[in-house]
């Protein structure tokens, strides 16, 4: 009988299989090609078959090699983040890049308790001006960078 060893293997292992197969059904109907002539479903259908590979050599890895037992899940990381990144889609577009990233980076980062305000601060801030200097003026993306433009 196989005993599981490395249960954190184990379910990483499980995950990155169901996300390879569900990669690989969603992208079956799409256009293959070849390497020379690629359709618009290569380069998915490899990632999905690296992916589906990757699981299968964890899933191998926990049944052989010890490993620590799975963490009990902690539902404030998973709640700020995800609240930071819905706060994010709802403002974009009526308050433009730099203060959507602002509040999502404020919003994200209260999922550590142990962050100083300052550090906080400088984050989003950083962040922001970075990403509207990337993606507006160097890409020339077409998103809202400020407030009412």
């Amino acid at each position: 009988m196989l005993r599981v060893k490395g249960p954190q293997d184990m379910g990483a292992g499980i995950i990155f299989a169901v996300i390879g197969l569900a990669g690989l059904y969603f992208g079956k109907d799409l256009t293959y090609g070849t390497a020379s002539r690629m359709g618009p479903g290569y380069f998915p259908m490899w990632l999905s078959g690296i992916i589906l590979g990757m699981g299968v050599i964890l899933v191998c890895r926990a049944l052989v090699i010890k490993g620590p037992r799975l963490e009990p899940i902690q539902i404030r990381p998973i709640f700020f983040v995800l609240a930071g990144v819905v706060v994010f889609g709802y403002t974009i577009a009526h308050i433009g890049l730099a203060l959507s990233l602002f509040f999502m980076t404020m919003i994200a980062v209260q999922s550590r308790s142990d962050t100083r305000q300052l550090e906080m601060i400088l984050l989003a801030v950083g962040l922001s001006i970075g990403a509207v200097v990337v993606f507006v003026y160097v890409l020339g993306q077409a998103m809202p960078p400020w407030w009412g433009r």
